[in-house]
């Protein structure tokens, strides 16, 4: 049996440190989600980092550390799904499992937003459970590594 504890990241892009749309999130805040996350990680027997960035460099930065410090990751985006082949890159060059995770139902938003350029790079994607979809997405993360 192995008994060594897995790795893995959760990275938040752009805007994701300001919860702005009550009706998905609540009356939660950024921080209480992140704490959350960590405890589900933990619960599930995984260590977890939780990173946010509105600045898509330091995300890639933290992509690519993920190479050597996690076994799986966790992308939520935000606008940078839509459009970063810069992140899609990074992920595709760092040959650990990747969820893609969208609290908002994407596919019900305006159409630029329905197509993620992350989605063929990543093992999955989950959308729409709001704070849900990042517990969901280590669920399936655990499965993966």
């Amino acid at each position: 049996m192995n008994l060594i504890k897995k790795n893995i990241i959760v990275l938040m892009g752009p805007n994701l440190n300001k919860i702005h749309e009550k009706g998905i999130y609540g009356d939660e805040t950024s921080e209480s989600i992140k704490l959350q996350i960590v405890s589900k990680a933990e619960e599930s027997g995984i260590s977890c980092e939780v990173f946010q960035s509105n600045w898509e460099g330091a995300l890639i930065d933290k992509i690519h550390e993920s190479k050597e410090k996690a076994d799986g990751a966790i992308i939520s985006p935000g606008a940078l799904a839509h459009y970063s082949y810069a992140i899609r890159d990074a992920i595709s060059l760092v040959k650990i499992p990747f969820i893609e995770v969208h609290p908002e139902n994407i596919y019900a938003k305006e159409n630029f937003r329905r197509h993620s350029v992350l989605t063929d790079v990543c093992a999955g994607q989950i959308v729409g459970f709001g704070k849900n979809s990042y517990l969901l997405g280590i669920s399936a993360l655990r499965e993966l590594i």
